[in-house]
């Protein structure tokens, strides 16, 4: 599989990164002070700084991982891209003006402005921080898993590839740099996408074939070998005769026939097995199977916890993308509060564009790809379906174009969050030269998730996002709302409420993540604790600003005149 695209898809990586690297070349140029770094000097226009949102906010999690939510789960889970492009209009309406009238660089800048307090600017610090390295994970493993697939190269030639473009970029053109290639990445992703789509939905409609009903188990549609890379558990639903080489349940066999029953089997690493046409899809032990018919409930089973699950997810997402640092950064370069309503207008629209295609995907593997079911690779979807559909140079070809587009996500997406976390990290930084600062920030902006990534092992785009989403959800979004919204805010409140829904979605991923898969409530909680943690967090915020209301600062009126009236009626 991997010969056939190998020179594809290291050609058309070798094209996105030298035109990213024209591309930052030509803004570094005029990148010369701390402005320029930070927030591009506030002069990006609405139409550029919304594709360029578009570019950093399709990431690995968008690109490949709603493809294999559709894949493993079905067409239920497209509430999460629905969810996460309907989170930018409540963006829009709560948050992007006034943020951008308050005239801070960073969230961070923002909470000491409206509050006053240092110790709240520290600890919407570390929640930055916190957010950006949950959500550079996924855009590692995305890129190492995307050249593994398509090339055969260990995973950490992704991680590489992504430091170095980050590094380049970001150190030597900071914002300035950056905005024009996340604005050209995002209609790369888009060609890239869309392109393979048709062409496959073509192959699909001249084969005379038929989308498989969610309500029934995938089932192979050929004579299908699957190679197990390393050790799996697969639970089998109904009984199938295999073909199997290696270790299968503990037994060594070579090239024999094995009866599998239903229930959970286990697969050694190196195992090849062959399943007969017509035979139902074991799945990966980690991929929850979906409840035939309950599209309101695509995270679970119809029980108390499955709908828990759900809705907490989409809470999340919704309430966290109005929190997201390296989002929220990008409004602070628009020339001016109506500026960023504009582009904060702009931006649904063109996801809602992009997310056509990534179902596509996803329903189109069901058939071609099911195999990755068992495996429990379902990132790889988008990645793997062009070459069984379409054998020899044409997948490899259309393989190479679905490379492109990640490799740009996942460059995108990285700088975006780097920018973010080093200027919040060394904006209060006791340097002279506040550039060499930044570069500093850039570092170790990259140190953290490199140096976790080999410890966490595999786990799907869309779980580390959500992540990241939790955290920005139940943290800096109520800081966001309520000191936007409500002059009782007190620095108090916002310290107890940022530490307590903060600390809480960290201690619970950073636990997901250490003590792998749990059973029962307590999984559930770790996995999705915004449904419990948002309201904590947002009551805990409320409730000490009341009880320290004498401590509301004295400039709070002017304060909240400048965000929520034009500039020259809030300057009287």
């Amino acid at each position: 599989m991997t010969a056939p695209a190998a020179p594809a898809a290291l050609t058309s990586l070798a094209v996105v990164l030298a035109l990213t690297a024209a591309l930052g070349a030509h803004g570094r140029r005029s990148a010369r002070t701390a402005s320029d770094f930070l927030v591009a000097s506030q002069g990006v226009t609405p139409l550029r700084n919304a594709t360029a949102i578009g570019g950093e906010y399709i990431s690995a999690a968008a690109y490949l991982g709603t493809a294999g939510l559709v894949l493993a789960h079905g067409t239920g889970t497209l509430w999460l891209p629905v969810g996460a492009t309907a989170g930018h209009v409540l963006l829009l309406a709560f948050v992007t003006a006034p943020l951008r009238r308050s005239g801070a660089y960073t969230v961070s800048d923002f909470a000491e402005w409206r509050l006053g307090s240092d110790a709240v600017r520290r600890a919407v610090t570390c929640c930055v921080c916190c957010v950006g390295w949950f959500y550079l994970l996924p855009q590692f493993q995305g890129a190492g898993v995307t050249l593994r697939v398509l090339t055969g190269a260990p995973v950490w030639t992704g991680w590489a590839v992504i430091v170095v473009m980050a590094v380049g970029l970001v150190a030597s053109g900071g914002m300035r740099g950056i905005t024009a290639v996340q604005a050209a990445q995002f209609w790369i992703k888009l060609v890239a996408v869309a392109l393979p789509a048709v062409a496959l939905l073509a192959i699909w409609h001249a084969g005379g074939g038929e989308a498989p009903a969610e309500d029934r188990p995938v089932r192979f549609e050929r004579t299908t070998r699957v190679h197990v890379h390393t050790g799996a558990t697969v639970i089998v639903r109904q009984a199938v005769t295999v073909t199997a080489t290696g270790r299968l349940d503990g037994v060594r066999r070579d090239r024999a026939a094995v009866s599998l029953p239903p229930g959970p089997h286990t697969a050694g690493g190196g195992t090849e097995l062959v399943f007969p046409r017509g035979a139902a899809v074991p799945r990966a032990e980690r991929l929850t199977a979906p409840a035939d018919g309950m599209w309101a409930v695509p995270s679970g089973r119809p029980t108390w916890r499955g709908l828990y699950t759900t809705y907490s997810t989409l809470l999340g997402v919704l309430l966290g993308t109005m929190g997201l640092p390296h989002i929220l950064m990008r409004f602070y370069t628009s020339t001016s509060g109506r500026a960023a309503r504009r582009t904060a207008a702009l931006v649904p629209g063109l996801l809602a564009l992009f997310y056509v295609f990534p179902a596509l995907y996803g329903t189109l593997g069901r058939i071609y790809t099911p195999e990755l079911l068992m495996t429990g690779d379902i990132d790889a979807a988008m990645l793997v379906l062009p070459l069984r559909a379409a054998p020899g140079l044409p997948g490899a070809l259309l393989a190479g174009v679905v490379a492109a587009g990640a490799f740009a996500a996942f460059i995108a997406t990285s700088c975006g969050l780097v920018v973010a976390i080093a200027g919040t990290v060394t904006q209060r930084m006791r340097h002279r030269d506040g550039v060499t600062a930044f570069r500093i920030g850039v570092v170790l902006a990259l140190a953290a998730p490199l140096a976790v990534l080999p410890a966490i092992g595999p786990r799907e785009a869309a779980e580390l996002v959500v992540m990241a989403l939790c955290v920005s959800a139940c943290s800096l979004c109520p800081l966001l709302v309520l000191g936007i919204w409500w002059r009782g805010l007190t620095a108090a409140g916002a310290l107890a409420g940022v530490v307590t829904g903060g600390g809480l979605t960290v201690a619970a991923g950073v636990a997901r993540l250490s003590c792998g898969p749990r059973a029962g409530w307590t999984a559930a909680l770790l996995a999705q604790p915004s449904l419990a943690v948002a309201p904590a967090a947002f009551a805990v915020m409320i409730t000490v600003s009341l009880l320290t209301r004498r401590r509301v600062p004295r400039r709070t009126d002017g304060v909240m005149a400048r965000m929520h009236l034009p500039g020259p009626a809030a300057a009287r």
